[in-house]
């Protein structure tokens, strides 16, 4: 797929590549209107894309999942 350098990933990719849950939650919103949102999807999907937010989906292990848990330990008990 070519570049496309309007488009919110082009121009904002570490958005894209992000730690914190509201900086996905952003990159996953401006996919919405994308016009190569299926395209790009389909794309990661094919390639096992490891992590990242590709086609308005987040991706952790080549797995695609709802939110990206904290980074640390998780918690002993349930809070």
């Amino acid at each position: 797929m070519p570049a496309m350098p309007d488009l919110p990933c082009q121009t904002h990719a570490d958005l894209f590549f992000a730690d914190a849950q509201a900086e996905l939650a952003l990159a996953r919103d401006l996919c919405g209107p994308c016009p190569v949102k299926d395209l790009c999807l389909a794309g990661a999907l094919e390639r096992h894309e490891p992590h990242g937010v590709w086609g308005g989906q987040i991706f952790l292990n080549g797995v695609m999942v709802d939110r990206k848990p904290p980074r640390g330990r998780p918690r002993k008990h349930a809070a």
